[in-house]
């Protein structure tokens, strides 16, 4: 419990009406989950407007509100604030309700369009291994050390963001990793948080039915980085032709990485097969049962922001050496008849691109890649016939199914995907809008050294449809139909 006015010191706002002394007992956004004694944040977002539910707010008990357009009718016992947004305010008010708790601890952040989920997990595990306390806000899981909770969302909301660092703090953790989505960028989740690094993995096309242009998309990415102090470091994928405009204004110390172009933090691959990849960085020589250039890029991000936080280097590369992949990231499943399928979350052009050409590298002559790919529905539409495209040309088979449909229907979703398929490759491409035949149709097909890559859901474990989650995950699809053949 703290008192209103205490929350709001250093805080802007343009009006505060009613007691600035009253005692909060927490802070929402959602009416849905006011109780008495709640500060209720009214919030415009892209679905509802928080200020059509102001009312209902008080009615459940709020005692003072955020907002950025003042009600008619305000009400004697409860204190209004107007500010100028409502979503920056609620940031940096749920940053001192808990008391900062990100100044408390070393907070790294990682943003990107893929690899986010992977680096951050590793740096996870890698610094826990190290005998550090650590925590993690991911899109698969959230962990405040030992403890593991559900994951809701890539970047959760700022409430729940200072509510889990305030735990860590309080469980004497010393490091948390948290992937920054572009989303959480422009809505200012993050907003009164203290970050003391930042990774930018890389960026290529996706989300942009919301940030509507590429160029829109690059400006978000760029404001994490804009906001980074003179103290924290931003590293930054030197390979990625857009990696300096991410840090052009930044105070942040810039520190780079790469595997083509110079950089300070260099890495090589030496040796690939489906077991792993032998790398040399910084002189030295680990193997890693990662697989593909992608994640040898995300090994060197954690090998240097370990570097950055001033650990030995023998030291990371022998723990990094003995890391296993990430839940639903190229997870691999094989069958008695030497059929592998792999599962993993590639869910934009570019990372279906790095996914099969990493299995291209691999498989043999005579074997044959058959992928299943589908497109979400009530997201980024331009993409879908680039992802068709990508896999109809690099894949000996290509079955288009459903992914997560949402209020869209999946045929049209899949008749959308088709038009990225040039009239060449038509003949390698297979409809089948029921995602568990799909995926058991490719692994009846192939044959002995094929590989079966089932794409774009990796660690999810439901599908969505017309607003419902149903129970479905690709894995336990592929091991049924490889137990029953």
């Amino acid at each position: 419990m703290q008192k209103l006015n205490k929350i709001f010191k250093g805080i802007d706002y343009l009006d505060m009406l009613g007691d600035p002394e009253v005692s909060i007992v927490n802070i929402e956004q959602d009416s849905r989950k006011v109780i008495p004694g709640s500060l209720f944040f009214a919030i415009q977002g892209t679905v509802s407007d928080g200020h059509d539910f102001i009312d209902r707010a008080i009615k459940s008990g709020a005692i003072a509100v955020v907002c950025e357009q003042l009600p008619e009718k305000l009400h004697d016992k409860v204190t209004y604030i107007k500010v100028k947004e409502s979503n920056k305010s609620l940031g940096l008010a749920a940053s001192a309700y808990y008391g900062h708790p990100s100044r408390k601890l070393k907070l790294t952040g990682v943003t990107g369009t893929n690899g986010k989920t992977t680096t951050v997990t590793l740096l996870y595990h890698l610094f826990r291994n190290l005998g550090y306390r650590t925590g993690l806000i991911s899109t698969v899981s959230y962990f405040i050390h030992d403890s593991k909770l559900p994951s809701t969302h890539t970047t959760p909301d700022p409430v729940k963001i200072n509510r889990l660092l305030s735990q860590m703090v309080q469980d004497d953790c010393e490091h948390c990793f948290m992937e920054v989505s572009s989303h959480a960028i422009v809505q200012q989740r993050i907003a009164g948080l203290h970050f003391a690094g930042g990774i930018f993995t890389n960026i290529s096309h996706d989300h942009l039915d919301y940030h509507k242009t590429f160029s829109e998309y690059l400006r978000v990415k760029k404001q994490f980085f804009d906001h980074l102090d003179g103290n924290s470091f931003a590293l930054i994928n030197r390979d990625d032709r857009n990696a300096a405009y991410m840090v052009q204004n930044s105070k942040a110390n810039v520190k780079t990485f790469a595997l083509k172009s110079m950089a300070d933090f260099k890495c090589s691959i030496l040796e690939r097969n489906f077991e792993g990849m032998l790398l040399k960085i910084d002189g030295k020589e680990l193997w890693t049962s990662l697989i593909g250039d992608f994640s040898a890029y995300n090994i060197l991000a954690v090998f240097a922001a370990a570097k950055l936080f001033g650990i030995n280097g023998d030291k990371i590369l022998k723990i990094i050496s003995s890391l296993s992949p990430v839940e639903g990231r190229f997870e691999t499943i094989r069958s008695s008849g030497q059929v592998t399928a792999i599962i993993d979350y590639a869910h934009t052009p570019d990372a279906l691109d790095n996914v099969i050409t990493a299995l291209k590298q691999l498989k043999r002559t005579n074997s044959q890649l058959i992928t299943v790919a589908g497109a979400g529905g009530d997201r980024d539409r331009d993409k879908r016939p680039l992802m068709a495209g990508i896999a109809a040309g690099k894949s000996d088979k290509l079955i288009l199914t459903s992914d997560n449909p949402r209020s869209e229907d999946p045929e049209l979703i899949i008749r959308d995907m088709l038009e990225g398929v040039d009239e060449i490759y038509r003949s390698r491409v297979i409809c089948i809008t029921d995602r568990k035949e799909a995926i058991r149709t490719a692994c009846i097909m192939a044959r002995a050294g094929d590989f079966v890559l089932v794409s774009g859901k990796g660690h999810e474990t439901y599908q969505e449809i017309k607003g419902v989650k149903h129970h479905f995950d690709d894995r336990e699809i592929v091991r049924s139909v490889f137990s029953s053949i």
